[in-house]
């Protein structure tokens, strides 16, 4: 009984460390004891950030708006949209905004093995440095979910970023004007927004809502006075 007990008390506290890295994102306490990063502490501005590009339309559409107000931001690529459209990739990479590591294919990572994860990020890795000629230093997962063997893996080689400000920008209920009061309700300096460029894993058209939301984002960080945090803050996070 007793090795029953033991055995028992193992495998969960094995899922315990497996699991909890997933409240990260909606979960403060945990993302600062396990030193995941969610603002950029003494960046002196807000970050902007994009994930699950690129997309034909929707990048395109944010990186017009972005040159015309003069922000750059950080883009987290999905390798098999890299694969897909490397020259949008290489657009973004071009105008100065920060290239960042999303995942290959758009998975829940606490339902794969270290391999699968090692494999998946390697190949997004190759795919972004071939297209952009940067390799990216940062890495944000898939829904924001790490599992603990995943910050391990990451840790050796990015450096992990989520966020703390967002706007449910990938949700079909989702609105221009709720977007842009939720990314920036209270927001101050150091701030990390998520956005997303792309429908590729979110409901479809949900890109023009975010496109549409986005200069009243950067009206209202200006009306605020806070200022777009450059890329290079983030990759010093």
């Amino acid at each position: 009984m007793r090795a029953t007990r033991v055995a028992g008390a193992l495998a969960a506290g094995g899922v315990v460390l497996h699991t909890m890295p997933a409240l990260a994102p909606v979960c403060a306490p945990v993302a600062d004891a396990l030193g995941i990063p969610r603002r950029l502490e003494g960046a002196g501005g807000a970050a902007l950030t994009f994930d699950d590009g690129p997309h034909p339309e929707g990048t395109e559409a944010v990186l017009e708006i972005l040159r015309d107000a003069g922000v750059k931001a950080t883009f987290f690529l999905v390798g098999e949209q890299v694969e897909k459209r490397p020259a949008v990739a290489r657009e973004i990479a071009a105008a100065g905004h920060g290239i960042a590591l999303h995942c290959h294919r758009h998975r829940n990572l606490l339902r794969l093995t270290s391999g699968q994860i090692r494999a998946d990020l390697e190949r997004a890795e190759h795919a972004i440095a071939e297209a952009t000629g940067r390799a990216p230093v940062i890495h944000r997962p898939p829904y924001g979910i790490f599992s603990g063997p995943s910050l391990a893996l990451v840790r050796r080689r990015w450096r992990p970023l989520l966020w703390s400000r967002w706007g449910h920008d990938w949700s079909a209920s989702a609105t221009a004007r709720s977007i842009a009061d939720e990314v920036t309700r209270d927001v101050t300096a150091g701030d990390v927004l998520l956005l997303h460029d792309s429908d590729a894993y979110s409901a479809t058209g949900s890109w023009r809502n975010t496109v549409a939301a986005l200069p009243r984002i950067l009206e209202e960080l200006a009306r605020q006075g806070v200022s777009a945090a450059p890329p290079g803050a983030v990759e010093r996070c």
